[in-house]
């Protein structure tokens, strides 16, 4: 019989697990902790390698569904490609565990994406300007300017002072009605596409943030929606990744559960980005008005 590792079919979003709940007791019960057996469900959170033509790039933990859409908004929010055409196929792999030199039960996943030659000679001269350089110690980049938070700002919209508080409402107590995982196993974030009247239309969910809304970016690109009006939901707080991957593919307003940090707020500012943040009925705060807009007065 032989002993090389069976090849994986998929890797499971959620899984079962066996645990023991301890309950310490009411007033009335006595003072022994109680102690009960049971099945939890968890999410999955798994290694995910990113695989540009040929040459792995980077490996995010993640949970392993919508990974097309994911490696599609990943390229483009870091602006590895400069449009969903520059990416001409992605094949998505189970690996095991003991395949990937992983311990036991952490299985992965190989994403291999295949992308135009400009922007892959474009990729492989930024990995090698990366080597031998100080790292700041910031986010794990190599420089300050790699953080890359200087772009051109947003074009002034309309429609984006339409994206009112009853709006963004709307989206936001539609957002946890979609949000299947989380509610099996919690510890799941979502993003969300809206229309301009709050319509929600699309949801996808990942243990990461920034996973979540790479992969509902990658949707848009994919069905040709970035350009419409509408705006991004988020079920965190708004950090200025998650401010910078929506200004930079033209998203025009963003809203989020939580508060911001003072460095997302700013880059909202700069960047002409509508920010709606801690956005929990009946109200919520308007942290950056949006290109073209009138500015909040202090």
């Amino acid at each position: 019989m032989s002993c090389a590792p069976r090849p994986l079919s998929s890797v499971a979003p959620l899984s079962e697990h066996a645990v023991a709940l301890h309950r310490l007791p009411d007033a009335h019960a006595g003072s022994a902790v109680q102690v009960l057996a049971q099945q939890r469900t968890l999410a999955s959170e798994v290694p995910i390698a990113l695989v540009f033509n040929g040459i792995s790039h980077a490996v995010m933990l993640g949970t392993p569904l919508d990974l097309e859409d994911f490696a599609l908004g990943f390229a483009l929010s870091e602006g590895l490609i400069d449009s969903a055409a520059d990416c001409f196929g992605i094949d998505v792999t189970p690996v095991a565990a003991s395949a990937a030199g992983l311990p036991e039960g952490m299985d992965g996943m190989e994403v291999q994406i295949e992308i135009s030659s400009r922007c892959f000679a474009r990729l492989k001269d930024h990995r090698r300007s990366m080597s031998g350089r100080t790292g700041c110690g910031v986010c794990g980049v190599e420089s300050f300017a790699a953080l890359d938070l200087s772009f051109a700002p947003l074009p002034a919209r309309a429609w984006v002072a339409d994206i009112d508080l009853p709006v963004v409402l709307r989206a936001i107590e539609a957002l946890k009605g979609k949000q299947l995982l989380n509610a099996h196993a919690g510890a799941i974030h979502a993003a969300g596409w809206a229309l301009a009247d709050g319509q929600l239309c699309d949801v996808v969910e990942d243990v990461g943030r920034h996973n979540a809304l790479d992969k509902l970016l990658g949707r848009l690109a994919r069905t040709g929606r970035l350009g419409e009006p509408g705006f991004v939901v988020l079920s965190s707080r708004g950090s200025h990744e998650l401010v910078r991957k929506c200004a930079k593919l033209g998203i025009g307003a963003l809203a989020t559960i939580s508060a911001p940090t003072a460095m997302g707020v700013r880059l909202a500012q700069l960047t002409g980005l509508r920010f709606w943040g801690l956005c929990r009925a009946p109200s919520g705060v308007l942290y950056a008005p949006g290109a073209g807009q009138p500015a909040i007065a202090p």
